[in-house]
């Protein structure tokens, strides 16, 4: 007995499949591209991979229309593999880390950079910049066992048709089973948790109107149209 009705479960749709995926937490990986690390004047070779989060409630299924979210003028697209687990662990090895991942998909990062610029300058969470409503569009999840690789294929994102960018998974500076097992030390992981493993460069900014396209090869794909402010 609740005090008022719980919320919806956020989930996504599964490819090929009636069920859907039940989302518990929203993981971020930060700067896993060296050149988008630098084009945000970071060096990628100083750091290992840090972690940020989003509410489950910001995912969202594509294809979809997202409003245009207050406070910014300068909302911005991050095109991004994302990992669903559906196993749960704590201190998860690389060897056993694709044991714990059930499926792949492509999602975005949306991201309010004129918002996260100002929490860097004053060294504030980056949670107004990344955490809002819809900020996490999220294509249809592809199970793991139909997924040929998770360490090379394109990824790529246009908007209204322009590439803006381009990459290869096997690009990231960390691969998907050494960020697995680096959060698992932070955090247990469990069944329903998304991992957004990191954007390539080509991050740009968006306004209403805007279609925005982009996939992974042997993923998916998903399309995005940016709505009028609220």
């Amino acid at each position: 007995m609740y005090i008022f009705d719980p919320p919806e479960q956020a989930s996504l749709a599964v490819q090929g499949r009636a069920e859907r995926f039940p989302v518990r937490r929203v993981f971020c990986v930060g700067r896993n591209y060296a050149a988008h690390a630098r084009e945000m004047g970071n060096d990628p070779d100083c750091e290992p991979p840090f972690f940020f989060t989003k509410p489950a409630d910001a995912v969202i299924d594509t294809p979809c229309t997202i409003a245009y979210p207050p406070l910014t003028e300068d909302l911005h697209h991050e095109i991004e593999l994302v990992l669903a687990i559906g196993r749960g662990g704590a201190e998860i090895s690389e060897a056993q880390a694709q044991e714990h991942i059930w499926g792949a998909a492509v999602g975005l990062d949306m991201t309010r950079r004129d918002l996260q610029r100002a929490a860097k300058g004053a060294g504030r969470p980056w949670d107004w910049a990344k955490a809002f409503d819809q900020s996490a569009p999220v294509g249809e999840i592809r199970p793991l066992v139909d997924v040929s690789s998770l360490s090379g294929g394109k990824i790529w994102l246009s908007v209204n048709g322009k590439l803006r960018q381009q990459a290869d998974l096997a690009d990231q500076i960390w691969p998907v089973a050494a960020q697995v097992a680096i959060l698992s030390q932070a955090v247990t992981l469990a069944p329903g948790d998304l991992i957004m493993t990191g954007t390539p460069a080509g991050v740009g900014p968006v306004v209403p109107g805007d279609v925005i396209t982009g996939g992974i090869d042997g993923i998916g794909e998903l399309e995005v149209t940016i709505g009028d402010r609220t």
